[in-house]
């Protein structure tokens, strides 16, 4: 398409040049293709398979209600991000959001936050990808075995994403392919043909209450649609390789969580009513259901088809996390805010990928996959850590958003809500206070550890971040331009001739 400006828009060029950059990507993302990489990496499959065992046996059926409440409350949170990312529409996102919306400080620790989260977060989609390919092959899932496994997802994805972004929106689109067969395909089939319960069983608790009251219980199923709905803001992270991005990103979020939504109701809703043993799933005593339910509605060889379609939607899954994790260490480095900044923000001649970044976002899981090799009962804990990381440093975009709304800016994207705005803010920070209190919650079972390892880790990560920040004050090291929200306003009006308000 034609970059040229027309009345209202900035040529993508000349847009990154008012927010002080140059152009060093291709922009041969689409929109199809953007939504492709954010829907990859929120990944209703991977995300329904992980917690399904876990969200039936803590709250039972009517844990399914998360996934409405949940895409309901990310919705707000993307409506946010859709009018930051229309004014801001430069790599990294989360970061180079909070930065220009408070401060080089502010956003330092949001993005350390926001880099561990979506390392560990790698990590976690790796180790659940092994079971798949287990399955397949037949092979044993053992530690050795998920290891291994999880290491060579890791390399592909590395590979794929070295070879540049036409080969990253390919098998993005492959990815999305697999995803819509794997979850609305079969959860249609499920609840056309392989109904064994009634859909009034979404409001049976079936018993996870005990004695007592179901609404603490309820809460403590949250996961199954927290851990669901992010991903969408990788839709920005790669917003200087996209066409147009101004308005494409907004949308491509909003879409995300919309069809996100839909598959992952699908999705469970088809595993619950199917399976024939949805007692014993309820009462703790499998483990890993899934396989069992697509072995007995789908037949040996059909449950085997359905193994590769979502090995391909966790290949694709590793990959967008890779993508964007790597685009925001470059984003991070460009600004001169990490150590050997100048190393990681080097970008491919031919490829046009930040190739350094990338190597870290494989190097780092892999560490992590080797740690939890030695301690397999660290993976739960480490999948609810990155959940809360990532929540937190979207609330912090939230935040510093709503902070500026309040000091006078009215964001100046094609992407606008209007006076709902500030409406929509208030209520997502609102949204995101309340999910980030259900995931700090700590536990009950007694155990110190496993009652406050999510704070705990997530203590780790803000005080390792806080004393480098104030010890090594990077800071200092950069002269990009921050807090600069109102101003950047104004001069897109400027030059798009809109009158301003200030």
């Amino acid at each position: 398409m034609s970059d040229a400006p027309t009345p209202g828009r900035l040529a993508d060029e000349e847009h990154l040049a008012v927010l002080g950059y140059e152009g060093k990507f291709d922009r041969s993302m689409s929109l199809w293709a953007n939504f492709a990489l954010g829907f990859t990496y929120l990944s209703p499959l991977v995300g329904v398979y992980s917690l399904f065992a876990t969200a039936l046996a803590t709250g039972g059926p009517p844990s399914i209600w998360w996934i409405v409440i949940v895409a309901c409350g990310q919705m707000l949170v993307a409506l946010v991000f859709g009018e930051v990312v229309s004014q801001y529409p430069i790599h990294g996102g989360i970061y180079p959001w909070a930065r220009r919306l408070w401060g080089r400080r502010y956003a330092w620790l949001a993005a350390w936050v926001y880099i561990w989260a979506m390392i560990v977060t790698i990590t976690a989609v790796s180790e659940f990808g092994a079971g798949f390919v287990t399955s397949l092959l037949g092979i044993e899932l053992t530690p050795a075995s998920t290891l291994f496994i999880a290491l060579g997802l890791l390399l592909l994805a590395l590979a794929i994403n070295f070879s540049g972004t036409k080969w990253l929106a390919r098998i993005a689109r492959i990815g999305l392919f697999a995803e819509l067969i794997g979850v609305i395909g079969l959860g249609l089939y499920l609840l056309l043909f392989q109904r064994h319960h009634s859909f009034s069983v979404f409001f049976d608790s079936m018993g996870t209450e005990g004695d007592g009251s179901y609404v603490p219980v309820f809460f403590a199923s949250a996961l199954a649609g927290l851990f669901l709905f992010y991903g969408f803001e990788a839709c920005g992270d790669v917003a200087e390789e996209v066409a147009d991005p101004a308005r494409r990103i907004p949308r491509a979020m909003i879409m995300t969580i919309l069809v996100g939504a839909v598959s992952a109701l699908f999705s469970f809703a088809g595993y619950v009513l199917a399976a024939p043993n949805l007692e014993d799933i309820v009462a703790g005593k499998e483990g890993d259901p899934i396989p069992a339910i697509l072995e007995a509605t789908l037949g040996t060889a059909g449950a085997k088809v359905f193994l590769c379609v979502a090995i391909l939607a966790f290949i694709s899954c590793v990959l967008s996390l890779q993508a964007a994790a790597s685009r925001l260490l470059y984003s991070f480095a460009r600004d001169g805010m990490l150590p050997g900044h100048r190393w990681l923000s080097k970008v491919s001649e031919r490829n046009k990928v930040p190739t350094n970044a990338l190597i870290v976002a494989c190097t780092v899981p892999a560490l992590i996959c080797v740690l939890i090799y030695f301690n397999e009962g660290i993976l739960f804990s480490v999948t609810s850590f990155a959940i809360l990381g990532i929540y937190l440093a979207f609330q912090m975009v939230v935040f510093a958003s709503l902070k500026q709304r309040f000091q006078g800016w009215r964001p100046a994207g094609p992407f606008s809500l209007g006076k709902l705005g500030i409406v929509v803010n208030v209520l997502a920070l609102a949204y995101g206070l309340f999910a980030m209190y259900l995931l700090a919650k700590p536990g009950e079972s007694g155990d110190f550890f496993t009652d406050w390892v999510v704070l705990l880790g997530l203590g780790v990560v803000l005080i390792s971040g806080l004393a480098y920040l104030f010890i090594a004050r990077p800071d200092r090291l950069s002269d990009a331009p921050s807090g600069d929200a109102r101003h950047v306003a104004d001069e897109i009006r400027r030059r798009t001739g809109q009158v301003s308000v200030r």
